[in-house]
């Protein structure tokens, strides 16, 4: 299996920034797209960024200006510069790769990493 493992989350005030990163681990040939997705209390998983091998990039509305999205050299990692962060940016924030392929298995998969928790409080 691909496991996909965040770092980076924490407590931060409002107007201050983090990086989340998100290394794939175990053997790959490949993975088409990236993303960060959150998760508020009560709230549907939702998009926040997604980046392409070739990357191109696309944000949801609220990250447009604030968060960038990038890929890693070896493209089997991803990162989320998250700045000017708001009280309503807390969520757990979870890694995703789409288009993932391993050697042995035909087709393209997904995964999901296990999410990492990102609080803006004062």
């Amino acid at each position: 299996q691909v496991h996909l493992v965040e770092s980076g989350g924490g407590l931060v005030q409002p107007g201050g920034s983090l990086r989340l990163s998100c290394a794939a681990s175990g053997l790959l040939f490949s993975i088409n797209t990236m993303g960060w997705y959150r998760q508020a209390p009560g709230e549907q998983r939702e998009l926040v960024a997604t980046i392409t091998s070739g990357g191109n990039t696309n944000y949801a509305d609220s990250a447009k200006g604030r968060f960038t999205i990038s890929r890693g050299n070896a493209r089997n990692t991803v990162s989320l510069q998250m700045n000017s962060l708001k009280p309503e940016d807390t969520a757990v924030y979870y890694c995703h790769a789409d288009g993932v392929r391993t050697p042995g298995r035909p087709g393209q998969n997904q995964s999901w990493g296990q999410g990492t928790q990102v609080t803006v409080s004062s």
